[in-house]
């Protein structure tokens, strides 16, 4: 009897072992089939031998999902109606499969994202409310937000929110905690994505080129740092007057007894006033005070800097600016920190002490052009007060220029509005026939003043 189970059981792992060989070799087949057509962008000849393939083999190769967005993608561009949704639904369930059949390649955030993003384009057709949607943006969010990284979604999310809040049904502290989620989500990622193109902007500062892989990286997060600074500006736009102080005030006010020892509320508030410019109102003495008291920090000093300024005490502010730097251990919020003491300066018309903190702002994040237009303005405001004659003090204009190039140079945001900038100043510099007649074609001039630089005459 032994035997005879023995030899049934070997002849059913025999035929079994031929079953997957055979339904192996079948995928196989019909997966090389559809990825050429794919490949050759024929979808419609693709789409039958990828459904067979994905019906009978879900977790045979990643391709059925990588290739099946792309026939899906194609299906739904070229239907209407009734069909559309049904493609539409395929691909999120397309997405759902993935995550079931090869979990380590499709993270979570991200494909999540890509479904309420898909919904949200298609809200109409789908029938998807803005709650509805902002739900599922809030779901995918939470459930790995380290991969929820596409700008196009991190607005949608933070769009629907001020939609829900305009319609009712959102009230304005989860506006506001949305604002400094989704912010903060896009300030990480332009560090991360900075910290990459500092290396290769310093590589070509020393003078050595970029090898093609380099070259492709440096596009790669140059592109992803202009759309997070599109997304910036449309956040703060979408945003508007709502956070104005007329409403952050009473808020803060009402919930500071159940936030006050709550460090993060604590940030967060005085951030908002002081970006609002509600400093003047005695609730924000009244945040950083109670801030600085639970969680002394870079943020916290940088704060009660701002209140000396108010208390018109420039000293004392520019002292606890400098512990705001000595606090702060990443460079990227160092630079930051650099660059906002800056332009205080800057506005006050400290321009020597402003450029000392620009510059080290530029050293501790060479990415960021910010602060060459700055300089680069603060050059050119000076202009009639750094020379000895008109021509030397027109000669200022280039000074500024260069610097204004520089800005185009290392950061991807600003290449327009560094082009346009030196545009300007150079028309304000001496013209050609002005060197000739003046004679000094190729020779260095002196600036002197706060400035302390020289300029080469062009030549002619």
């Amino acid at each position: 009897m032994k035997t005879r189970i023995t030899l049934l059981l070997t002849v059913l792992f025999f035929v079994s072992n031929i079953s997957f060989a055979q339904q192996d070799e079948e995928c196989m087949t019909k997966l090389s089939i559809f990825h050429e057509y794919v490949k050759a962008k024929n979808f419609e000849a693709a789409y039958q031998p990828w459904m067979d393939v994905r019906n009978k083999c879900p977790k045979f190769n990643n391709a059925i999902y990588i290739d099946g967005e792309k026939i899906l993608n194609y299906k739904i561009e070229q239907s209407t109606g009734t069909e559309k949704v049904a493609f539409l639904n395929d691909l999120i369930k397309l997405w759902e499969e993935r995550a079931a059949n090869f979990p380590s390649k499709t993270p979570k955030g991200e494909y999540a994202a890509n479904a309420c993003q898909l919904m949200y384009d298609n809200k109409d057709l789908l029938k998807k409310t803005d709650l509805e949607l902002y739900e599922c943006f809030d779901a995918a969010y939470q459930s790995d937000k380290a991969t929820f990284t596409n700008p196009k979604s991190l607005y949608t999310y933070f769009s629907l929110m001020v939609d829900l809040y305009d319609a009712g049904k959102k009230p304005a502290a989860d506006l506001f905690n949305k604002y400094d989620d989704v912010v903060e989500k896009v300030e990480e990622e332009v560090k991360n994505y900075s910290e990459n193109l500092n290396a290769l902007v310093e590589k070509e500062d020393a003078g050595t080129a970029l090898t093609s892989k380099e070259e492709k990286l440096k596009r790669y997060y140059e592109s992803y740092l202009n759309a997070y600074d599109q997304i910036s500006g449309s956040i703060d736009q979408k945003l508007g007057d709502r956070a104005n102080c007329e409403n952050l005030i009473p808020l803060y006010q009402k919930d500071f007894e159940e936030n006050k020892t709550n460090s993060v509320w604590l940030q967060r508030a005085a951030g908002k006033m002081s970006e609002k410019d509600c400093t003047d109102d005695p609730l924000f003495f009244k945040l950083v005070n109670a801030y600085h008291a639970l969680s002394p920090s870079a943020n916290s000093a940088y704060y009660l800097g701002i209140l000396k300024d108010k208390e018109g005490k420039p000293n004392e502010a520019i002292s606890f600016y400098e512990e705001a730097i000595k606090l702060e251990t990443d460079n990227f919020k160092k630079a930051n920190l650099n660059n906002k003491i800056g332009l205080k300066l800057k506005a006050k018309g400290n321009y020597g002490r402003a450029r000392g903190y620009f510059r080290e702002a530029l050293r501790l994040n060479p990415s960021n052009g910010h602060p060459y237009l700055s300089i680069a303005g603060m050059y050119a405001s000076s202009a009639n007060d750094c020379g000895d004659d008109n021509f030397n003090k027109r000669a200022v204009f280039w000074l500024a220029a260069e610097e204004a190039r520089k800005a185009g140079r290392v950061d991807p945001t600003l290449k327009g509005a560094s082009a346009q900038t030196a545009e300007n100043y150079m028309a304000k510099a001496p013209t050609k026939a002005e060197i000739f007649s003046k004679g000094n074609s190729g020779q260095t001039i002196n600036i002197g003043c706060w400035i302390g630089a020289s300029v080469v005459v062009p030549k002619i």
